[in-house]
């Protein structure tokens, strides 16, 4: 059925040239059915004006407040079911006109028109045509509004003096005529507002003429209607209009907001690309409306006394945390949700926003963008995206390397250190999603540090199994990984302390087993040399120069490998080889006696210092192994067995670790008979004793040297034990 609602966006009202019957009921059959719009000069008027008003918004005024007319047309109809003498069933119609009408049942539009064919000028008071000049419906149609509302004031004064002399007491009919076309010119009124709301910003431009009638009319209307009169009476119930003003500007800001992408909407979720290319003209036309709106609405609207901006800046705020809550739904994967995140935060969060510093968002707390369950719920999304992705990133970074390794090239050398991608790509990864998520949000970033940080453990392991199990296990590149680690151990933690102190262990410890690596293959080409050391063969020839000279080349390659680690590998090696030629010497294949023991002693000397002298000179800085060679020296040459004594305590004295069996092994190479060794290996248990309770192993710096060296029981031992 028809409501009252139509009479805004029809061109003719209905049922204006068909008799009503309900109407001629109404009126006791006075009026003719046949009365047509010139005969009247109120509502026929009105009705050309709503013609034309209704083709310029294109039928969207129904759209702006539905209940306008609905609810005048409930209050006028409501008059005509009660007496007007002011009994109680009138005063309780006229509150519930002024509270709650939209509760009450409607009223068929065939009842609007026949009381709309009673308005007559021969009967009664005064219609709504001026004595001279335009009708109110004209002036409203040509927006000026203040004369409109003028008139509208003064007729609907008069209508109440008139009511409250009893005019219409044998005419209720008449007084519901002339109620009828002033409240339905009230509505025309507030509907033109909405009108010119809507167009303020659409492409025909800001009218500043029509603002100023706008913001007047509805500043002489809350003048005019204070609020609700006490006896009840609608005519002079407040219009509201400045809430019907804020009603229009948040449907305008809703409708200009949904307008943006309508036709790429189904391609939101097929890429970022799409949903940024939307945010991005969304932002431009929110820039471009509240630009105009501030330069150009605010200042006519504040000229009249009537502030604007709080509200279209609320309107747009609202719209577009409306739009953003929709497409929050939609968004699915790392790059879509960063998107959506980094355009709230930092695009429409930014000060800078509209484009210049004395234009801003936040002249006031508005409400988040985005409700805080709704972005939480959008950052965990965001985070378990984001926690595959970054699992795959550094499969990608594995497989460069990877494929690098395959080349069998040795890494490039820059800045005197070997070097590998690998510590480059690891620190721009973390880099940038850190960076990324900092700019969203500090508890995103730290969310996203501690995912890089266990990602990264999780490589580790990985990478150092892929790596020693692939054919590149060469020097440069296990020095080349070894600066790699030092560099995200080092940096990493240094930047990051509190996401990647966790990591310092495991990057430590990859350190020390590519350090290993590398001292295994040194060991391993060394080793056979060691074999010929201590023989009858050995003290004939050069057997040391061969071993130190794998050692320099060696150390060529630490000088590519950053100092700290280079300083450590270069001391390892250094240990290793003095603990390997103590070892030949404490368990030697053929036995010197005379001559060869003083010889070999001798030999053991000079051979000590070239170890020495050539560590140092690659610039070994463990000094505390020079002594070890030469005291067994001294006590295999000593020709004074009395001062064998001494040469143990000093060894004893600088290698804590020494233990019995090692100075039953160097006795075993002096045979000095039953008693002697007998009173050498208590002196020798008394000093290892007091060194133990003193904690010597512990003033030495932890340095250990024989108790690496296994010496196996042999028959010289027993007798130099017996």
């Amino acid at each position: 059925m028809p409501t009252p609602q139509m009479l805004t966006s029809r061109p003719e009202l209905q049922g204006s040239k068909e008799p009503v019957e309900g109407t001629r009921r109404a009126s006791s059959g006075k009026a003719s059915s046949t009365h047509r719009e010139d005969a009247r000069p109120g509502l026929g008027t009105f009705r050309r004006a709503f013609s034309r008003v209704g083709q310029r918004a294109s039928g969207r005024a129904s759209e702006e407040d539905p209940g306008l007319l609905r609810r005048s047309s409930r209050f006028l109809f409501r008059s005509l079911r009660r007496p007007l003498d002011g009994s109680p069933a009138a005063d309780h119609c006229q509150g519930a006109a002024v509270t709650g009408a939209s509760h009450c049942p409607e009223v068929p539009s065939g009842v609007v028109d026949g009381v709309s064919q009673q308005l007559s000028p021969k009967k009664g008071p005064k219609g709504l045509e001026p004595e001279a000049g335009q009708s109110v419906a004209d002036l409203i149609t040509e927006r000026q509004l203040l004369a409109a509302f003028k008139q509208l004031q003064h007729l609907e004064t008069q209508l109440v003096e008139e009511k409250a002399s009893h005019t219409f007491e044998q005419d209720p009919t008449g007084f519901a005529r002339r109620a009828m076309d002033v409240c339905l010119h009230y509505d025309g009124l507030g509907a033109e507002i909405g009108t010119i709301v809507r167009e303020t910003l659409g492409p025909g431009g800001v009218d500043p003429t029509a603002l100023a009638e706008l913001a007047h009319v509805v500043r002489a209307e809350e003048q005019v209607h204070p609020g609700s009169p006490a006896d009840g009476d609608f005519l002079r119930t407040p219009r509201h209009w400045r809430q019907q003003w804020e009603n229009a500007v948040r449907r305008s800001a809703q409708e200009r907001v949904r307008q943006v992408g309508v036709r790429e909407a189904s391609e939101v979720a097929e890429g970022a690309s799409d949903l940024a290319r939307l945010l991005a003209e969304l932002g431009s036309l929110v820039r471009r409306d509240l630009q105009k709106v501030q330069l150009e609405v605010q200042p006519v609207y504040m000229a009249a006394g009537f502030p604007a901006w709080e509200t279209y800046r609320r309107a747009y705020h609202d719209a577009v945390a409306q739009r953003l809550q929709e497409l929050a739904q939609e968004a699915r994967g790392c790059e879509r949700l960063y998107t959506l995140l980094d355009w709230a935060a930092n695009v429409y969060g930014s000060p800078d926003f509209l484009g210049a510093p004395d234009l801003t968002l936040s002249t006031e707390p508005l409400p988040p963008l985005l409700a805080p369950d709704l972005w939480a719920q959008l950052e965990s999304d965001y985070t378990s995206f984001l926690e595959t992705k970054i699992s795959g990133c550094f499969d990608g970074i594995l497989q460069l390397e990877q494929s690098l390794w395959a080349t069998a090239e040795a890494p490039e050398v820059l800045q005197g250190r070997f070097h590998t991608q690998l510590s480059t790509d690891v620190h721009m990864l973390v880099a940038e999603h850190a960076k990324a998520a900092g700019a969203i949000s500090a508890e995103l970033e730290a969310t996203t540090l501690r995912i890089c940080a266990r990602e990264l453990g999780l490589f580790l392991c990985r990478f150092e199994k892929a790596f020693l199990e692939s054919e590149a296990v060469t020097e440069p590149h296990l020095g080349a990984n070894i600066n790699a680690c030092e560099e995200l151990r080092t940096s990493l933690l240094a930047r990051y302390p509190g996401a990647f102190s966790e990591l310092e262990k495991p990057l430590a410890a990859a350190t020390c087993i590519f350090q290993k690596r590398l001292l295994q293959g040194l060991q391993r080409d060394m080793q056979p040399l060691f074999r010929v050391l201590c023989t009858k063969a050995w003290l004939t020839q050069d057997m040391l120069q061969p071993l130190m000279d794998m050692v320099v080349t060696f150390a060529h390659h630490l000088e590519h490998v950053t100092p700290l680690r280079a300083q450590e590998t270069l001391q390892e090696a250094h240990r290793y080889v003095v603990r390997e030629y103590m070892a030949q010497a404490l368990r030697p294949r053929e036995r010197f006696r005379g001559v060869e023991r003083r010889i070999g002693s001798q030999k053991m000397g000079l051979e000590a210092q070239a170890i020495s002298d050539t560590f140092q000179g690659l610039g070994s800085e463990a000094a505390w192994l020079d002594q070890a060679i030469p005291c067994v020296a001294d006590i295999l040459g000593e020709t004074r067995k009395d001062d064998i004594q001494r040469h143990l305590e000093v060894l004893i004295q600088n290698y804590p670790d020494v233990r019995r069996d090692h100075v039953l092994a160097i006795l075993a190479l002096r045979r000095l008979g039953r008693h002697r060794n007998q009173r050498l290996l208590q002196r020798t248990q008394d000093l290892l004793r007091a060194a133990v309770k003193a904690g010597a192993a512990g003033a030495s710096g932890g340095h250990v040297l024989f108790e690496e060296i296994e010496v196996p029981a042999s028959v010289d031992m027993l007798l130099a034990c017996i």
